[in-house]
């Protein structure tokens, strides 16, 4: 499983994206746009024009900034994305 998160420095949202992924005890991989240009173009196309911090992808699916992760954690869609692939 590949859990990306596009952040910046300072972004509290960022960091309870962070820390609900923590909670889970599951790891990911964090672009941090201030300093990489290409990652920022890069999360810009992905997420569809969005340009807000954190943009976050689970196995190329975009699920959004934190009120949408934590949306899909209180339905029980972010389960459903972490779960193993069969």
């Amino acid at each position: 499983m590949l859990i990306e998160i596009y952040s910046k420095d300072l972004c509290p949202h960022c960091v309870d994206a962070k820390l609900i992924f923590s909670s889970l005890d599951v790891d990911w991989v964090e672009y941090n746009i201030e300093l990489d240009a290409d990652k920022k173009s890069e999360m810009t196309r992905r997420s569809k024009g969005r340009r807000t911090v954190p943009q976050i992808f689970i196995d190329g699916v975009h699920v959004g900034g934190c009120d949408d992760l934590k949306a899909a954690q209180r339905s029980g869609r972010l389960d459903e994305l972490l779960a193993p692939r069969q």
